[in-house]
């Protein structure tokens, strides 16, 4: 049964909560990468905060699949298909602990998407390697962005950094794409009786914004990788080789 959009304080609380990871990696991002180095910048921004988000949010989604449940008859109707195997059992955020702040979050999105109150085989595979394999990833080029805007390269290994970090994020880019097609698509094609969309903060913040994001900036990563590399390919300068020179050059352009 759909549940009704309540504005309380645990409801709100929740709200801080999913969008803290982006103030943090926009303080970050403010103290580890010059201001005057934009697109180093706002690429940092992105994947701090995606990085962030995996390890943070999503990695207590699977917590709560693997560690939160409750004891029930084997033939008792409940959430979702059997996990792990174990009839008795019934997994998932909907069970966590009612002092745990992730817990409530995750009950709070399973309002819109009910797939993420329980234990859903498909999304826990795709939220394995994406807590996994891409949080790791998007660490790694946040720490590749910090070597060149303040790293001591020589032209050969900042090419290589460039190079690999530009590739690295747009395989990142390409993978998150396809665990949002994952994510959606099946529930389309079956009529999506997993979503409620009975009002507009469930269909526009919840369901639209949290995950469109992770449509429209990795398609934008891979355009600006394609066209980065083409500059490279044709002999111009990939934007982001300027880093740590163009940094040393900032004070001096003040004198």
């Amino acid at each position: 049964m759909a549940q009704p959009f309540v504005l309380d304080v645990p409801t709100v609380s929740c709200l801080v909560m999913a969008f803290l990871p982006m103030l943090i990696a926009y303080i970050m991002g403010r103290r580890l990468i010059p201001a005057h180095q934009d697109l180093a910048s706002l690429l940092f921004f992105w994947h701090a905060y995606d990085a962030l988000t995996h390890f943070l949010i999503e990695g207590s989604f699977l917590y709560h699949c693997f560690f939160s449940s409750i004891t029930i008859s084997a033939t008792q109707s409940r959430f979702g298909p059997v996990f792990l195997n174990k009839r008795d059992r019934a997994y998932g955020a909907t069970y966590g602990a009612s002092w745990d702040p992730t817990a409530r979050l995750w009950q709070e999105y399973a309002k819109a998407d009910h797939r993420w109150g329980g234990a859903d085989p498909t999304v826990i595979s795709i939220e394995l390697l994406t807590v996994l394999l891409g949080g790791p990833t998007a660490a790694y080029i946040c720490y590749s962005l910090y070597r060149l805007s303040h790293g001591r390269l020589g032209s050969k290994q900042r090419g290589v950094v460039v190079a690999r970090t530009w590739l690295v994020a747009a395989c990142l880019a390409t993978a998150e794409l396809y665990g949002g097609f994952m994510t959606f698509v099946p529930e389309w094609l079956a009529g999506s009786p997993a979503l409620n969309t009975s009002h507009w903060m469930y269909v526009y913040v919840y369901l639209t914004f949290f995950n469109g994001l992770w449509v429209i900036v990795p398609v934008w990563v891979i355009w600006r990788a394609q066209k980065e590399i083409v500059r490279a390919f044709v002999g111009g300068t990939p934007e982001l080789m300027g880093g740590a020179a163009s940094s040393a050059a900032a004070p001096s352009r003040k004198r």
